[in-house]
């Protein structure tokens, strides 16, 4: 068995240098594509979360929340009250900060290996503003979608973490005290974090900036070769040939054939296959809507290969997260199909939702475009501010 995986491993590494070599042109573009989505939006948008979500933990803030949510965690997901800090982060900011958040925890011990596995399996959100702004109002062109497709998503990843609550419930939990006095609770736990970091200020600080520029060069990584691995595929005939094979199987739901394709490189990299499905859609969008739900909630490979780098830093294992993507697909994409009609359809030609699709694609067009304008100097800015801090470190020592 581990003869065929190295075999495989080998053949796959050997495959795409050869490609690379054949299509250098098309393979440049798909790099340069990826680059710019990086360090123009991802990292500009990420950064202040990852950094700010480690001075949170550093400073204790984290286990201040978590004593005011452990009520309400534990009974719904079955994870402590710092997993309501986490799905937070997750949400707002978007994959993977709810890995990365995820692992920290767990290399904090404030969470058991089971809850981890837990927390992870629905923290991984795809932020509002890729929701609204980009898949909404820049690929569909309709404001009014990104109602339908925030619920669908934000609503399955609840489920998918009630669901998830079962999953080795009879495991040991982190304990659990319950007393009187909350709010004297939460600051004894605030204060013991803080003094339990022997840490200056000035190096908890340098600490976040350099751990964040790190996990997002990685991320850039994932995005780049990703991006390299879709056009590859596509140019192989690798995507056609599993897209002949999948419409068998679409084609028992009614899915357009025009979508399979779209379909297929959503589920390498979202963006890419979400400007394909919506470029097939036509005018009738329920079943683009459907499987548009189903790929965000799915992540895409090149999102779950950056969580499985992230977990791989701690024991927590990248199945039950697996998994979970899959079951959160189906919810996703079973919610957008049941509200399609009531919060999009039925409703598309009434006064309020041409009022929101005159007013708010173009401001959420400005604002992407300001993103996009801003971040590759914000992205080069912190990149020498990182460079420096590790130069000075150096020095130092």
């Amino acid at each position: 068995m581990q003869k065929m995986k190295s075999i495989l491993f080998a053949g796959a590494a050997l495959l795409l240098a050869v490609s690379l070599i054949t299509y250098p042109d098309p393979a440049l573009q798909a790099s340069i594509r990826g680059l710019n989505m990086w360090w123009e939006v991802v990292f500009p948008s990420l950064l202040p979360f990852f950094i700010t979500a480690e001075l949170l933990i550093a400073f204790g803030m984290v286990r201040f929340i978590g004593v005011f949510c452990e009520p309400i965690m534990r009974p719904l997901f079955n994870v402590p009250g710092v997993g309501s800090f986490v799905l937070a982060m997750g949400m707002a900011s978007g994959y993977p900060s709810g890995a990365k958040l995820t692992s920290r925890l767990r290399q904090e011990k404030q969470l058991t290996k089971t809850e981890a596995e837990r927390l992870v399996s629905f923290t991984n959100a795809s932020n509002p503003l890729f929701i609204v702004g980009v898949i909404a109002v820049s690929f569909f062109g309709d404001a009014e979608l990104g109602l339908l497709l925030a619920i669908a998503h934000y609503g399955g990843n609840i489920l998918v973490g009630i669901c998830m609550r079962f999953y080795g419930r009879n495991e040991t939990r982190s304990v659990y005290v319950r007393e009187k006095g909350l709010l004297r609770r939460a600051f004894r736990e605030l204060h013991e974090t803080r003094l339990a970091d022997k840490r200056p200020f000035g190096k908890i600080f340098g600490d976040a900036v350099i751990q964040s520029i790190q996990t997002l060069l990685m991320i850039g990584g994932f995005i780049i070769m990703f991006s390299v691995f879709n056009k590859l595929l596509f140019i192989l005939g690798v995507t056609d040939f599993l897209a002949n094979g999948l419409k068998i199987i679409t084609s028992l739901f009614g899915i357009p054939a025009d979508l399979v394709l779209p379909m297929l490189s959503g589920f390498l990299e979202i963006t890419m296959g979400g400007q394909m499905i919506a470029q097939a859609a036509g005018s009738d969008f329920f079943f683009p809507i459907v499987i548009v739900s189903f790929v965000l909630a799915f992540n895409g490979f090149s999102v779950q290969a950056q969580v499985a780098s992230i977990l791989a830093d701690t024991d927590i294992r990248f199945a039950p997260y697996f998994f979970a993507r899959i079951l959160h697909g189906f919810i996703a994409a079973g919610l957008a199909a049941c509200l399609y009609v009531p919060l999009y359809a039925r409703h598309k030609e009434t006064s309020i939702y041409t009022f929101l699709h005159e007013k708010t694609a173009p401001n959420f067009m400005e604002l992407l475009e300001r993103v996009a304008s801003f971040g590759p100097l914000f992205t080069l800015s912190i990149l020498a501010l990182g460079t420096l801090i590790l130069v000075r470190r150096r020095q130092s020592h």
